[in-house]
């Protein structure tokens, strides 16, 4: 049985309310603080000649931008052997708002794995995508933005930890294979810089329907990070969208409908 919040007056509940408001404009305080310390963040020019594979050909990194100043990319793991995608960056792909919101403010917004085009676009027809997803199958692009990560190519490293760390911090699922992540480049003319990535954690502000969950008593259900999981391990866990049970008897009648 869920476990609900105590039951209180109208009155004891404004007085709880304003207290909580209190703690939540000094996050928004912070977080705007934090965005601008972001922007405000140096830049590394852009030397390698990165090649992509897209739905017109190959292109370039410096192509990606389509004419925009910015470009945001999301490292999407492919995981080749299943042929499908990540449940985990599907959740944040399925997050995405429309592009023109993007596009309005000179910025494009891309999804790149390491797999061939051939097997990327079957899935993303299945998922009903349509962001533009490219292949950095050949290129060293994921590995020198640390979302790919073999030793035998390049120097573990996740999350700005090197292999080390990683290990003395049990994080061993990020030594190797394919990782998430974002890395944001700015062009000037045809000169490309990075100016930004972040991995794991760093993610959690793209998931619009966490967001949402949060603001419930149930919260996220993942049973993790003092999120409750209040149904057994795994249940309310991320999935592909078209995996959900939802005309099962056990679902709940919102989502029968």
């Amino acid at each position: 049985m869920n476990r609900t919040p105590e039951i209180v007056s109208p009155e004891h509940w404004l007085e709880a309310r304003k207290a909580l408001l209190k703690r939540e404009k000094a996050f928004t305080t912070l977080r705007d603080q934090l965005n601008e310390e972001r922007r405000r963040l140096p830049m590394v020019a852009v030397t390698a000649d990165y090649r992509f594979d897209g739905p017109q050909g190959e292109v370039s990194l410096l192509e990606l931008f389509a004419g925009c100043s910015q470009l945001l990319v999301y490292h999407y793991m492919f995981h080749r052997d299943t042929g499908v995608g990540c449940p985990g960056c599907s959740f944040v792909v399925d997050n995405i708002g429309h592009q023109a919101h993007m596009q309005a403010r000179d910025t494009r917004l891309v999804l790149v794995s390491r797999a061939p085009l051939a097997e990327i676009e079957p899935f993303k027809q299945r998922m009903g995508w349509t962001l533009p997803w490219y292949s950095s199958f050949n290129s060293r692009f994921n590995y020198d933005y640390h979302v790919t990560l073999d030793p035998s190519v390049a120097p573990v490293q996740y999350n700005f930890r090197d292999q080390a760390e990683l290990q003395r911090l049990g994080l061993d699922h990020h030594l190797s294979g394919e990782q998430p992540g974002v890395s944001v480049f700015l062009r000037d003319g045809e000169q490309v810089f990075h100016t930004y990535s972040t991995y794991g954690r760093g993610l959690d502000l793209l998931d619009g329907t966490n967001n949402w969950l949060d603001l419930t008593p149930f919260g996220r259900r993942e049973g993790w990070g003092g999120m409750p999981d209040l149904h057994g391990a795994g249940k309310f866990w991320w999935k592909l969208h078209d995996q959900y049970e939802h005309a099962s008897s056990s679902a709940p009648s919102c989502c029968k409908e």
